[in-house]
């Protein structure tokens, strides 16, 4: 019985060695399985970034042109570290995407808002549709966020904002204050004798907003009505800027910048107090040099002093806006009427805005380069590819009040370049406060 029992102990005893043994195996086992796991994820992690690039890398088709209208890397925005990103490390063109419908509809009405002009007021006008009032624009890859006007006034408290260019300028700057004055009313408390450059405050916030009319942003001796009409040709000097604007620049905090379709007038060039050339000149006797020569001067000599100026000013700089007159021009019986938007690939930009965009691009990287070594902020603000989507956007015959209200049938000037208010114009709106607040994003 004794060797039974001592055989047992040892049995018990060499189940408890192997016991142990598998044990250690065990937890081998389970470690050396972790450590594979661990490993295997970190190369697929790896891997997949390889193969997949970010959104900033991807190709997207433009739905106009190919050219990037990606802006070039500059200073750090100056309001940049008071706003909070829900994904910082997201990158896209926010200038190419689509418009989508919304039925949220304009954030106000030409009722609640009072500083639309008449020729942009096309619901008191008596347009008879309201479906170009319910879209919205959407980068194809990012969320574009609403204009927030709270948000807005409370960046710009005791600062000044000034919108530098022609009428579209204008337009801008009262798609501006509408969207504003659903927060706080601005004060009108400048005017010229045209009414075309005018001054407000927001008490509340003691923020200046200005709108400077200066057309071709260099000096030039316009001798033209409110209509349109010219007595003379536009004398226009190429290497002198308008001092409208350049005396006032360095009380500016923030600009919008532009030129565009005036360049495509008559007009006699101007350079070290000599006639150089012309443009659309016949019997002048004068070398034709083109638009786009004028163009690239003025543009040249404009970005030049906003990036030496030595003002560390916020700059947005904004790209030409397309027409819409179909079946002739303003003065020749076109017309818009149109009631939905483009889609991609149903609409290409016109030979005259695709050189002027090609201008603007290439004059503003270069620009761009010396800015940023200066501690100027310059924004590309690309409105061009967006706005040629938007041929239903316009005032058409409602630039007058109830033009057809005698006569169904009546002939009227049609006005296929600014924008209704509402309307899509709104909408750069939303790309400049994006821009001013998360702008390190669209490098």
């Amino acid at each position: 019985m004794v060797k039974a029992m001592k055989r047992d102990s040892k049995l018990l005893l060499s189940l408890h060695k192997l016991n142990h043994v598998f044990v250690k195996f065990a937890v081998s086992f389970l470690l050396l399985g972790l450590a594979f796991r661990l490993f295997s994820s970190d190369s697929i992690r790896i891997s997949s970034q390889l193969e997949t690039p970010p959104v900033s890398e991807r190709k997207t088709e433009s739905p106009v042109v190919s050219v990037s209208t990606q802006a070039p890397v500059s200073a750090v925005s100056p309001v940049n570290e008071n706003h909070t990103s829900d994904n910082v490390a997201e990158k896209c063109d926010i200038f190419t995407g689509d418009w989508i419908a919304d039925k949220s509809g304009p954030a106000y009405t030409d009722e609640s808002c009072h500083v639309v002009e008449s020729h942009q007021n096309c619901m008191r006008n008596g347009r008879p549709d309201s479906g170009y009032l319910f879209w919205r624009w959407r980068p194809l890859d990012c969320e574009l966020p609403r204009f927030n006007s709270e948000r807005f006034l409370d960046l710009m408290r005791n600062k000044s904002w000034a919108f530098v260019g022609d009428s579209i300028s204008r337009n801008h700057v009262q798609s501006l204050l509408c969207i504003l004055s659903q927060v706080e009313q601005a004060v009108e408390v400048y005017h010229d004798e045209e009414y075309r450059s005018k001054r407000w405050h927001f008490p509340t916030h003691n923020f200046t907003l200005s709108v400077i009319w200066t057309p071709f942003l260099t000096k030039a001796a316009i001798f033209e009505d409110t209509n349109g009409v010219s007595s003379s040709e536009i004398q226009l000097y190429l290497d002198k800027l308008d001092e409208t604007w350049t005396n006032q620049y360095k009380n500016f905090d923030y600009m919008v910048i532009a030129g565009g379709k005036w360049f495509l007038k008559t007009a006699i060039y101007h350079e070290n107090n000599t006639i150089a050339g012309c443009h659309y000149c016949p019997g002048k006797n004068l070398t034709e040099l083109g638009f786009d020569y004028a163009y690239r001067k003025a543009l040249q000599l404009v970005l030049n002093f906003l990036t030496r100026h030595g003002q560390k000013a916020f700059v947005f700089f904004r790209t030409t806006t397309p027409d819409h007159f179909e079946n002739g021009e303003w003065f020749s019986g076109g017309y818009c009427n149109r009631t939905m938007p483009f889609k991609d690939g149903e609409v290409d930009m016109r030979d005259v805005d695709r050189m002027m965009r090609d201008i603007e691009l290439e004059e503003f990287d270069k620009a761009a380069a010396v800015g940023s070594e200066n501690g100027v902020m310059l924004k590309l603000l690309d409105t061009t590819r967006l706005s040629i989507l938007r041929p239903d956007g316009h005032p058409g015959p409602y630039r007058q009040f109830q033009p057809f209200a005698n006569d169904k049938n009546a002939k009227v000037q049609n006005d296929c370049l600014h924008w209704c208010l509402p309307g899509p114009i709104d909408s750069w709106n939303d790309l400049v406060m994006e821009l001013l607040v998360n702008g390190e994003k669209y490098r």
